[in-house]
């Protein structure tokens, strides 16, 4: 009924997260209501975000021609203080807030239940190498900046194990934020209140 670049468009589209086919085909028909100078500026835009990589400190976006994103690179930031967060939007939540100026670990997106996944893994034994090496083998602190869910409390957990004996201290968030909700939607006010009474 549609034609291919429509149907391609919505297969595409339907995959990214909220989105879905009905929602993918609005979106289609949206965007063909534009000007083509418009859908031209929304091709390049799309098209820029070739040119991001990941952080090998953090695993956080930057520019691929920059050795580390702002956040390692920063000068004023306290290296010795490592937020672990689930994601990328979960350091955009926290910077928000103005109250953190250390640095993050991003582990990526968690199960809902099970283990930790070798990704998880590698990049947890990545933080540990990271303070042997750039710390002397000692963190000042390490924040478990994850969401209060029953794994994230698990993972919690393993990290405060794994860690207890690589920082002078392993807290966690204050539970300003509601058991099974998420850092991305917490507003400033709660997040903020959260770092400050991590325990």
């Amino acid at each position: 009924m549609f034609p291919e670049p429509i149907r391609k468009f919505i297969d595409v589209f339907s995959r990214l997260p909220s989105i879905g086919p009905r929602m993918a085909t609005r979106l289609a028909f949206f965007l063909m209501g534009l000007e083509k100078g418009e859908r031209i500026r929304l091709e390049h835009a799309l098209a820029r975000l070739n040119t991001l990589d990941r952080c090998p400190r953090c695993f956080f976006l930057k520019n691929e021609t920059e050795a580390l994103c702002d956040i390692c690179a920063d000068p004023h930031r306290d290296p010795r203080i490592i937020a672990i967060v689930e994601k990328e939007l979960d350091i955009v939540s926290l910077e928000k807030t103005g109250k953190f100026k250390g640095h993050y670990l991003v582990l990526g997106d968690l199960p809902e239940k099970g283990t930790l996944m070798s990704i998880h893994k590698l990049r947890l034994k990545h933080l540990e190498e990271r303070i042997r090496n750039e710390l002397g083998g000692k963190a000042k602190e390490i924040v478990a900046a994850l969401s209060p869910t029953a794994f994230g409390d698990f993972v919690t957990s393993i990290v405060a194990q794994e860690f207890k004996g690589l920082a002078e201290r392993v807290t966690r968030l204050g539970r300003g934020i509601p058991t099974g909700g998420e850092i991305e939607f917490a507003d400033e006010d709660t997040l903020g209140s959260a770092l400050e009474r991590r325990i």
